[in-house]
């Protein structure tokens, strides 16, 4: 099996894929489970914590025998990494923008890129085609796009929902905590719907404007209509309130770990040191 990390500021996403699975590039994963990101794990307590969602799927971890990581906590990659190369017989690949990722991206610093980003426009491109825009619904709001052309261009990154809701609580004395979920109306008829309008619909309302304004931006260089998808933890959340939205894909960022995983195995499988 292959395992991939996508390790976020507040959660990490593990999936598992068969690797025998004939859906090729395209496969979702087999398996996967999110867990809080925990940014003084160390290599032994990572490895407890896997072996404990292992044993409760049944599975063992000398089932893996390769790994790609995507990660934006660098303390946090280093600690991953130690564990995989005691678990594999390779290392495991580490998804960065300064490697072939199997796209080309557009950009005066190509190396400043986030991993999360770069396997989401892979992924986006392999499933939905080009142009794409992806809006990822995390820690952070962030939006990628792929152009006309296949190329990464860049994007939007935003402060998450759940970073505006707690500033919002911490700040407000007079306001507690709310459940997150849609109102039925945009306009609030209680303290808590106004809150739930405010951050809920106020984040699919960011979506769109900002979304609509990179359209005009591709349209005028003559790109397509892209299609738009949303993806991250709280994506289906997001898309109920609103009709932005093309596709919802939770799994998009683990695929295109994967694909990145399968590109370099492709064209470097003589050489097992880089994975």
């Amino acid at each position: 099996m292959l395992i991939t990390i996508d390790v976020g500021n507040t959660q990490t996403t593990v999936g598992l894929f068969d690797q025998s699975d004939d859906q090729g590039a395209d496969a979702s994963p087999h398996i996967q489970w999110r867990m809080a990101t925990d940014h003084t794990d160390t290599a032994d307590e990572l490895h407890e914590r896997l072996f404990g969602y292992f044993q409760m799927h049944g599975l063992a971890l000398d089932e893996v025998s390769h790994a790609a990581i995507a990660s934006v906590v660098p303390i946090l990659t280093m600690g991953w990494r130690e564990f995989l190369n005691d678990l594999l017989e390779g290392a495991p690949l580490v998804v960065d923008a300064s490697r072939d990722c199997g796209i080309e991206v557009a950009m005066p610093d190509p190396h400043s890129v986030g991993a999360d980003r770069i396997a989401n426009a892979v992924a986006a491109r392999a499933r939905y085609g080009a142009p794409a825009i992806v809006v990822d619904f995390g820690t952070a709001t962030n939006i990628d796009v792929v152009d006309g052309r296949g190329r990464y261009r860049g994007g939007v990154i935003a402060p998450g929902l759940m970073l505006s809701a707690g500033a919002l609580f911490s700040r407000a004395a007079k306001l507690s905590s709310v459940p997150l979920e849609r109102p039925d109306r945009t306009l609030g008829d209680t303290t808590e719907t106004a809150v739930q309008a405010g951050i809920v619909i106020g984040e699919a309302a960011r979506a769109e404007g900002l979304v609509a304004r990179i359209k005009e931006e591709l349209a005028a260089e003559g790109d397509a209509a892209p299609v738009v998808i949303a993806t991250g933890g709280l994506a289906r959340l997001v898309s109920e309130a609103t009709d932005l939205f093309d596709e919802v894909d939770p799994d998009l960022t683990l695929r295109g770990i994967r694909q990145i995983w399968l590109h370099a195995w492709e064209k470097h499988s003589q050489d097992r040191s880089i994975l």
